[in-house]
């Protein structure tokens, strides 16, 4: 039987404040892949609470906040890059409903031979961090564990074709 009501998906991927003013260019790439999840997921039926990214903990606790006035069904996290679990944490506890953490790559492997022309050590940092999604994984999963928050997670990444997309189609 259909549910007549929507179903409400929760959206937000992580960063750290600290890093926009170091690597230029980081922030708004990030939201781009953000966007990219989000019109992946976008379909008739769906109502999507996307709030951006959450890259410090007070803006965490407001994401928190908003999840549960939305009333959302499901949130997906999506890692965009290193973040600490103090800006995780407070936007899934009190939801109380499914996490799916994605762990979805920009591209299937960096191209190290243009990074490592690239020279500039704050440039070549900015670009790895723009593909180190999967770092903080097992930081994020140790502290859903230590919560008792449930949590699936999906690997793969983020190009048209990925395996994963089913995975999340299945999610939603």
């Amino acid at each position: 039987m259909k549910s007549s009501h929507p179903l409400r998906v929760g959206l937000f991927g992580i960063g750290l404040e600290a890093y926009w003013p170091q690597f230029e260019g980081l922030k708004p790439r990030l939201e781009g892949y953000l966007s990219q999840v989000a019109g992946k997921i976008a379909r008739p039926g769906v109502e999507i609470c996307n709030l951006g990214l959450i890259d410090s903990p007070e803006k965490a606790m407001e994401a928190g906040h908003a999840m549960r006035r939305a009333d959302v069904d499901i949130i997906f996290l999506y890692v965009t890059t290193y973040a600490l679990s103090s800006t995780v944490l407070p936007v899934v506890q009190r939801a109380k409903v499914p996490v799916i953490i994605l762990n979805l790559q920009p591209v299937a492997a960096m191209d190290y031979k243009t990074f490592n022309k690239m020279g500039d050590r704050t440039k070549m940092t900015g670009e790895w961090l723009a593909h180190c999604g999967a770092c903080p994984v097992p930081e994020i999963a140790n502290a859903f564990n230590r919560a008792r928050i449930g949590f699936h997670q999906v690997t793969g990444t983020l190009q048209p074709g990925d395996p994963a997309w089913k995975e999340i189609d299945d999610w939603i």
